[in-house]
């Protein structure tokens, strides 16, 4: 299942000492840590690396039962079958966090995504030569979290401005917290990290699948 997606645009190409800091702080972060190509990420980040704090309650892990089993008493080895779901401990979440345009690769995606918007390009102030994509692969609430809060932390590293869909009645709210540098088109925000880390903070907050 796939997540929701946020964009960071940058003003000009990553310096090879940006792309190194880049590459550090993915795999700083991550449980689990693939590069495709240099600037592409297949990562696992637990959320708890983050900030995300865990309120689950401390028997959480509750027995995931077997179905077939029924009411009928099973052997021991067929006891032993019986696990925990899988789903409900494990808050590594999966995330593709890919550089992307002219020279570093995924050039057509980037190109599609960034054709014809003056508004935009009038609120950053610049034309974007490049982006990166931070893509979560699933979407429960924590990978709407988590995914705004790792975009963040990217940005931190390599600078660039967040561009963040917008739901329907978003507009509004988004436009009065931190860090918000304009909304374009009433379905788009454009701002930094500091306006990541409020908007994930709020009730209201929920990303664009």
């Amino acid at each position: 299942m796939s997540g929701p997606t946020l964009v960071i645009e940058l003003a000009e190409p990553l310096s090879p000492a940006a792309l190194r800091e880049f590459r550090a702080l993915m795999v700083g972060l991550s449980s689990h840590f693939d590069e495709k190509r240099p600037g592409f990420f297949d990562v696992n980040v637990p959320a708890e690396r983050l900030g995300v704090e865990d309120r689950r309650e401390k028997d959480w892990r509750k027995p995931f039962p077997l179905p077939l089993l029924g009411n009928t008493i099973a052997d021991e080895e067929l006891t032993a079958l019986v696990g925990f779901n899988p789903q409900r401990e494990d808050w590594r979440r999966p995330f593709l966090v890919y550089l992307m345009g002219p020279g570093v690769g995924d050039e057509s995606t980037f190109e599609a995504e960034h054709a014809d918007e003056p508004e935009v390009e009038a609120i950053l102030g610049f034309r974007p030569t490049h982006a990166v994509n931070v893509s979560a692969c699933c979407n429960r609430e924590i990978d709407h979290v988590t995914t705004a809060l790792l975009t963040a932390a990217v940005m931190d590293v390599i600078g660039g401005v967040a561009n963040a869909e917008l739901l329907d009645g978003q507009a509004s709210v988004v436009a009065a917290l931190p860090g918000v540098l304009g909304i374009a088109d009433d379905c788009m925000a454009l701002g930094t990290a500091e306006f990541l880390r409020a908007w994930a903070g709020h009730p209201a907050f929920r990303l664009v699948k």
